[in-house]
């Protein structure tokens, strides 16, 4: 029997395994690779506009959030209703306790002393002064301190100093006293005209009425230009004003004080036709124009 003819490959071919019946060849595309890039860095100037941008962002952010809220107009109908409510709830302080909360500070205490036979130093009359200058320069009366041994002088804060007269102006009953030692916060009265006060102003006196301080009693202006003469010298005092307040032994030498807290004069004198020597209604005041001449100091 015949055998078939066998062909062989052509040179070059590849022989394939044997895989059973033939199968439809399919053509096939290498699969490219992927193409890598480099990424390129934020220049600086970049990074600063960003920055920049950030920082304003938060500030508004800030700034939005610390903004105050939006306030109620207030109309009077508000103001009037809390002025109502402060009055009903808060008692305010009278005129006359400001005016002496307002010289408080600048009344002192004068006394002075004399030294008894026994050689013995003893109290020999008391009154009261009044700070005008801060270096401690106080106003008080003359018969106060006339022909006394020594004067101590008491400060509002309590200090204690031996004072002396540095000036005199016997024709008002007026002494010009020098503390020798100061408190640490010395305060000077504040001074006002008298020329200026109408008869029915309101008035503070304030001293140390028989030592008893320090005080303070309220009244008006009763008169003014009124002449006084004094019942143990026989002194006549002119051009004083006339006042209501209490007053009596241990005042002489006070502020008398606006209900503005200004001192317009010093306490001289009371009148009182019977031997008590105590209060009846009527007191008198030198014009403090008068008791700043006595200081040296430039009239008002």
């Amino acid at each position: 029997m015949p055998r078939p003819v066998r062909y062989s490959p052509s040179r070059g071919a590849r022989a394939l395994p044997d895989a059973g019946p033939t199968a439809p060849q399919r053509a096939t595309t290498p699969t490219p690779e992927p193409v890598r890039r480099h990424r390129r860095l934020p220049s600086p100037q970049q990074l600063q506009w960003a920055a920049m941008a950030l920082l304003a962002l938060v500030l508004a952010a800030a700034l939005w959030w610390l903004q105050p809220a939006p306030q109620p107009r207030i109309t009077q109908k508000m103001i009037d209703a809390a002025v109502l409510h402060t009055l009903e709830h808060n008692s305010l302080p009278s005129a006359t306790a400001r005016a002496a909360e307002a010289v408080a500070p600048s009344v002192v205490r004068v006394i002075g002393y004399a030294t008894s036979k026994k050689g013995k130093e003893v109290e020999r009359s008391v009154g009261t002064g009044v700070v005008i200058v801060d270096k401690g320069i106080i106003l008080t009366n003359l018969h106060v301190v006339r022909g006394v041994d020594r004067i101590g002088v008491t400060f509002a804060d309590g200090t204690e100093s031996d004072a002396s007269i540095t000036g005199a102006q016997p024709e008002n009953d007026l002494a010009v006293l020098q503390a020798h030692k100061l408190p640490d916060d010395l305060q000077a009265a504040p001074l006002r005209a008298a020329h200026n006060l109408r008869v029915g102003e309101g008035v503070v006196v304030m001293g140390f009425p028989f030592g008893i301080g320090p005080s303070a009693s309220a009244g008006v202006v009763s008169g003014l230009q009124r002449e006084f003469e004094s019942p143990e010298g026989g002194q006549e005092l002119q051009n004083l004003i006339q006042f209501d307040a209490a007053a009596n032994p241990g005042n002489s030498g006070g502020p008398l004080v606006t209900l503005d807290g200004e001192v317009v004069g010093i306490v001289t004198a009371i009148l009182n036709p019977t031997p008590a020597r105590t209060f009846i209604g009527i007191g008198f005041a030198v014009p403090i124009e008068n008791a700043a001449r006595a200081a040296g100091m430039t009239p008002f």
